[in-house]
């Protein structure tokens, strides 16, 4: 008795069967050896080459790669069934941890005695290769590819994207936090597999209640759904497809007007320039008048003032929690050189006459942490003037300056390089004017700062001095 069942690769012939071996080539048909195949050409019947004879040939003997594991590659199993010791058998292949072979199984399906009809036996023999798991995907996962945690694929996550070649992960600490106090208290624990809509609905729910904004909500649900798709099959396909329906997990809706994004005004700016001085009073100046993010500012030498301190050159900045500076930055858009208004120039001129190094620093010369300077300078000047409120931090000099930019008809495009914001239209990615050093150092006199800027830190040289070279650096576009 001779069947062949689909997706089995087995040949059962009578009580012994014959397994094919996949690792050898199946058998091939030959063309004539004159290679004629056209239209009225006569064909010799096709001859086979016994797989166990060698050909020569390279274009007849192709090179086989390893291939790796995959269930979508698997049309799946209904068994071979053998007649065997009085027993109706069914044989298939199943999945087994460690290894990539698959291990031969052999069930017994019915006593030949019974005389069960054949669709009876092929339907019993289907019930229990299914119920083996042979064509699980689920069981697949588990056995081939190794089922994990949440917990665990977000470290083996984490460790992964900090040390990859493409878009690497600079600093993980916000995301190491998340997952500590939110989403590992409610889904660490869970298989990978079942982490979907239903298992992040509690987890949302949970962080609403905590009182977290709408926005932050969708961010760390953000990096729930990295996680899963992070868990990929060796040919780089995520082995947990997920539709993510924010109606299901009932997710927030983001309100751009109900965002916390306070703004300083002028006269605020102006006011907490006059009520500083030191450090203090040059770091507020140095914001308010470039736009710079505090980590970039705190992170500033007297080598990255030129152009005569009308030009500041920003490459690198302050690690968030260690007094330590990083040789990159957030983006590739904010490797970039911001210019100054002369009357900024002076102020800084007067601030940094003697000083090398960096230019805002600690009594040991090592940078500030800015989370400090905000709770011991920033907040409680804030909060005197009546001004301190949520979100109203270091990136609230960094709102004044852009929209002061925007409200003096800035060109955009050299508002967004001083910036550090990625090009969007086609129009800015076009534009070249941030290479023309001349023309932005034209137009920051023109569009100027906005506050008063205090009497101290004078320039020490006349204004109408004679006009320095130019020194451009070559900064790439975004």
């Amino acid at each position: 008795m001779q069947d062949e069942f689909a997706g089995a690769g087995v040949l059962a012939q009578g009580p012994e069967s014959v397994v094919q071996d996949k690792s050898q080539p199946r058998n091939r048909p030959v063309l004539p050896a004159n290679g004629d195949v056209g239209v009225g050409a006569s064909l010799s019947p096709l001859l086979f080459v016994p797989a166990d004879i060698k050909v020569s040939s390279a274009a007849a003997q192709p090179d086989q790669r390893e291939t790796r594991k995959s269930m979508s590659r698997r049309s799946g199993q209904s068994g071979s069934l053998v007649k065997q010791s009085g027993w109706w058998r069914v044989r298939f292949r199943l999945d087994q941890p460690g290894t990539q072979v698959r291990k031969q199984m052999s069930l017994k399906v019915a006593p030949v005695s019974l005389k069960l009809s054949r669709s009876q036996l092929e339907l019993r023999a289907k019930k229990i290769v299914e119920g083996s798991g042979a064509n699980s995907e689920d069981r697949f996962n588990r056995v081939v590819l190794g089922e994990a945690t949440f917990r665990e694929q977000a470290q083996a996550y984490l460790q992964k994207a900090v040390s990859r070649n493409r878009k690497p992960i600079r600093n993980t600490v916000s995301i190491e936090g998340a997952m500590r106090k939110w989403i590992f208290p409610e889904i660490g624990d869970l298989p990978l597999a079942l982490v979907d809509n239903l298992a992040i609905l509690p987890l949302v729910a949970n962080m609403k209640a905590g009182g977290l904004s709408a926005r932050t909500v969708n961010k760390y649900v953000e990096y729930v759904k990295q996680v899963v798709k992070s868990l990929k099959t060796p040919n780089g396909e995520p082995v947990h497809k997920r539709t993510w329906d924010p109606d299901t997990m009932d997710l927030p809706v983001v309100e751009y007007r109900e965002q916390k994004r306070p703004s300083l005004k002028a006269p605020a700016v102006s006011a907490l320039v006059a009520a500083s001085t030191g450090q203090e009073r040059a770091l507020y100046v140095f914001l308010a008048a470039t736009g710079m993010r505090i980590s970039e500012a705190l992170a500033l030498e007297t080598r990255h003032l030129i152009n005569d301190w009308r030009t500041v050159v920003v490459e690198q900045q302050v690690e968030k929690d260690a007094p330590r500076i990083l040789p990159y930055l957030k983006t590739s858009a904010a490797n970039r050189e911001i210019d100054l208004h002369p009357d900024v120039a002076g102020f800084l001129r007067g601030y940094v006459a003697g000083k090398s190094g960096l230019l805002f620093r600690t009594q040991k010369g090592t940078p500030h942490l800015y989370a400090n300077l905000e709770d011991r300078w920033l907040t409680p000047r804030l909060a005197k003037m009546g001004l301190d409120e949520k979100g109203m931090g270091w990136h609230a000099f960094r709102r004044y300056r852009k929209t002061w930019l925007r409200g003096k008809r800035c060109l955009e495009d050299i508002g967004n390089f001083w910036m550090g914001h990625k090009p969007k239209t086609m129009s800015e990615i076009y534009s070249h004017l941030y290479e023309d050093a001349e023309m932005r150092l034209a137009e920051a006199e023109q569009v100027g700062f906005g506050f008063d800027l205090p009497q101290e830190g004078a320039p020490v040289v006349p204004k109408k001095s004679k006009r320095p070279e130019l020194k451009v650096n070559k900064v790439k576009a975004a």
